[in-house]
């Protein structure tokens, strides 16, 4: 059994408004994967139905921590929650070893540990210190340590970015990327997709609650037609010619650049020979766009409300 966790028509409402519809995926141990959508989407529901913190009106959650279907082992799960869950007027470490000891893990290596992560992420010198003397980026990474703290098998992080500054983004992708690379099974729920778009190997994208996209994330990005292509050229050279050819959507143009969008169903080495047929080009990088747009597209194409997706970009 490759799944560690499967989840089949998730379903729930709050006073008749359905927040999560019929929401299914499996994961794949030792993979990490993005529960992805816009503030409200219903990505903190789904998640905490999955810890078994509400009860789903339909749909089931299954674990297969030992290869077969069993119940919840908390004691294998890591849990980052949205909102702080710390008390404000304890202390750091023993905050740590406290949250440690409740899964099983021995005081002794809970202290031991807790001090090594503390150091790691910067905040040795805050380990005596009461929570409420933290700033919030301080608790956020606090926070993270407390969910992986005790060697889980699954770890839930939802909107593990929150409140850090770019830097300290960077650590915890990196983090991420190490726990990962230690067997660690990781789901991430969170708005921010141009992040996690750099650390997932699949994805759950949902919008008013329903399911937008899934599937692995080079699937999603490979099956998506449209190419944006950034040309780069000379300053007396002129691409006014690419805004007659068809397909093609000019966003930007520069001195030096040209930047557009191509969703043609022709082969796009054709069309980019026939650009250096026309001018001297100097280098062209041809990507698929970022999910944020490929999730806005397709939310249009189901005749979804796009104003509501526009995500924060960091």
């Amino acid at each position: 059994m490759k799944e560690i966790l499967s989840v089949n028509n998730l379903t729930k409402s709050f006073a008749g408004k359905t927040v999560v519809n019929n929401i299914s995926f499996d994961l794949q141990r030792g993979n990490i994967m993005g529960l992805l959508g816009p503030n409200g989407a219903g990505k903190t529901t789904a998640i905490r139905i999955i810890m078994g913190i509400l009860h789903a009106d339909k749909g089931k959650v299954n674990f297969y921590f030992n290869g077969t279907n069993s119940s919840m082992d908390k004691t294998k799960i890591g849990y980052l929650p949205e909102e702080r869950g710390l008390y404000d007027d304890a202390k750091v470490l023993e905050t740590l070893v406290y949250l440690a000891s409740l899964k099983g893990m021995p005081r002794e290596k809970a202290q031991k540990e807790g001090t090594q992560w503390l150091e790691r992420v910067g905040l040795s010198e805050y380990a005596n210190q009461k929570l409420e003397k933290l700033s919030k980026g301080m608790q956020q990474k606090v926070q993270f340590i407390a969910a992986i703290l005790h060697h889980p098998e699954l770890v839930m992080l939802d909107e593990p970015f929150s409140g850090l500054d770019p830097l300290n983004q960077e650590f915890i992708k990196d983090t991420i990327r190490e726990l990962q690379r230690e067997g660690l099974t990781i789901i991430i729920s969170a708005h921010q997709m141009n992040l996690v778009e750099e650390l997932c190997d699949s994805l759950v994208m949902i919008n008013k609650g329903r399911q937008v996209l899934s599937g692995k994330l080079a699937e999603i990005k490979g099956g998506y037609r449209e190419h944006k292509v950034k040309v780069y050229h000379s300053e007396i050279e002129n691409t006014s010619f690419l805004q007659n050819m068809p397909d093609i959507v000019i966003e930007k143009r520069e001195q030096h650049r040209t930047i557009f969008r191509y969703s043609g169903a022709n082969n796009i080495n054709e069309l980019l020979q026939n650009i250096c047929g026309k001018i001297t080009v100097e280098e062209i990088i041809v990507e698929k766009p970022p999910l944020h747009d490929i999730f806005i597209q397709t939310a249009k194409e189901r005749g979804e409300d796009v104003e509501e997706l526009e995500m924060e970009q960091y």
